[in-house]
């Protein structure tokens, strides 16, 4: 049986220190680490993964480390667990190891996904009261403005959508190309 560590980072301006100090006091003998938002692929997590055998025990900071979200943890926790590999999260204090430490992760799992879902009716709540007050939503409507009646001038004369940027100090072609007409050139 062996403790392996799993640390991770959002961006690289955090830093491992705290983690990587927690899971050496924890006695892992081998620690995967790594600089990655949740969303992204986490390599390293899966290094871990792959190493881990039957009777090995994952040691994370904390769950939120593990998981982008609960489904994703609880998809992470199945996997190890079909292995036969137990989950230790020093943090949140809970080894899925001992019977009343699965039990400990089903409460807390069910309890975060309850408090998202809170978060997902009061933010739509919300936005339907500011609709009902006559809040627009979204991104606001480009007005044609001076600015975009001089890009679309410009753009008839024949100038190249560089020249249109320096001329007009505009920093993103993006922006030029939204400023002109929809209709095509010429017609």
């Amino acid at each position: 049986m062996a403790k392996i560590g799993y640390a991770r980072v959002s961006t690289k301006d955090q830093n491992l220190d705290l983690q990587l100090a927690e899971l050496e006091k924890a006695g892992c003998e081998k620690v995967y680490s790594e600089h990655k938002s949740g969303i992204k692929a986490r390599l390293e997590l899966a290094e871990a993964i792959k190493y881990l055998r039957k009777g090995d025990i994952l040691v994370v900071y904390k769950f939120d480390r593990l998981g982008r979200s609960l489904r994703d943890l609880l998809n992470i926790i199945s996997e190890l667990h079909e292995k036969g590999v137990s989950i230790q999260s020093l943090k949140d204090n809970i080894d899925t190891s001992s019977t009343s430490g699965k039990l400990m992760m089903h409460i807390f799992a069910s309890l975060a996904e309850f408090e998202r879902d809170l978060i997902v009716e009061r933010t739509q709540a919300g936005r339907k009261a500011a609709m009902a007050k006559g809040k627009k939503m979204g991104r606001p409507k480009l007005k044609r403005n001076k600015k975009a009646k001089a890009t679309a001038m410009l753009y008839e004369k024949n100038l190249s959508i560089d020249q249109i940027q320096e001329q007009l100090g505009i920093r993103s072609k993006s922006t030029v190309y939204i400023m002109l007409p929809r209709k095509p050139k010429g017609l």
